[in-house]
C-alpha cells in the first residue's frame, strides 16, 4: 500500500511539474513578461502592430504564426523553445555573457534615461548601450559606458538613483539577447531637451517617442 501511495505521489508530482512548464509557454491566452518580450520583438520585426502588453491574443498568435512561417518553423501559433530561440530569447538565466550587475546596471540605465517611454523605447535605450561597448569610440565594459564622464545626463540630476522600473528589467534583458529597434544607433536625443548642434546634426536612423537614435 505504502509503495503504491509513494507512486501515485511521484505520478502526479510528474504531471504537476509537466503542466506547469506547458502553462508557461507563451501561447493563446498566457500572460506575463515572457508574452511581452514575445510582442516586442515580433514588432520590432514587423510582424505585431497591437499593444505590447503582455496578453497573448489573436494578433500576437498570428504574428507568432507569419514570424514561425517565415523561419521555417511549425506554424503552430505557440512561442515555444525553438520559436523564443529564433527571436533571440533565451528560456535560461543566463545574460549572454554579460553579469546579473551588468543586467541590473542596464536596467538602471534604461529606467533613468528611459522612464515614460514605449517599451521599446526602453529596449532601444539599452540597445544603444550595448552597442557603445562593441564600438571603438567608447569604453568596451558596460560599467565603462554607463560611466563615462558626460555620457548621460541622468547621473548628474538624480533620475540614475531612483527606483528601477520593472519594464526596465524586461528591457534589459530584450537588449542583451539581441533586440535593438534604435537600427544599431549609438547616439540617442530628445529634440526637446537637448540643444547641442554636434548631436542634433548626427545622421538620424529611426525615430521612437521622444528619442531620435543616430549613428
Amino acid at each position: 500500500m505504502r509503495k503504491f501511495y509513494l507512486i501515485t505521489v511521484i505520478v502526479l508530482a510528474i504531471m504537476l511539474t509537466v503542466s506547469l512548464s506547458a502553462a508557461a509557454l507563451s501561447k493563446m491566452g498566457s500572460t506575463g513578461s515572457e508574452d511581452k518580450s514575445v510582442q516586442s520583438i515580433l514588432k520590432a520585426k514587423g510582424y505585431y502592430n497591437g499593444s505590447i502588453d503582455g496578453i497573448f491574443g489573436t494578433a500576437t498568435k498570428n504574428a507568432v504564426i507569419n514570424f514561425q512561417k517565415d523561419n521555417g518553423l511549425k506554424a503552430d501559433g505557440i512561442a515555444g523553445k525553438n520559436t523564443l530561440k529564433a527571436l533571440g530569447l533565451s528560456q535560461d538565466s543566463s545574460y549572454k555573457g554579460y553579469s546579473s550587475s551588468d543586467y541590473v546596471l542596464l536596467a538602471r540605465i534604461i529606467s533613468a534615461e528611459a522612464r515614460g517611454e514605449s517599451y521599446l523605447g526602453q529596449v532601444a535605450v539599452g540597445a544603444v548601450v550595448l552597442n557603445r561597448i562593441e564600438h571603438p569610440s567608447f569604453p568596451d565594459t558596460l560599467a565603462g559606458v554607463v560611466y563615462q564622464n558626460g555620457a548621460f545626463s541622468c547621473l548628474y540630476d538624480g533620475q540614475f538613483y531612483e527606483t528601477i522600473d520593472d519594464t526596465a528589467y524586461l528591457a534589459a534583458r530584450d537588449a542583451i539577447n539581441g533586440l535593438d529597434p534604435s537600427g544599431g544607433a549609438i547616439y540617442y536625443y530628445n529634440p526637446a531637451k537637448s540643444g547641442n548642434k554636434w548631436i542634433t546634426a548626427r545622421p538620424i536612423i529611426t525615430v521612437i517617442g521622444n528619442h531620435r537614435f543616430c549613428g
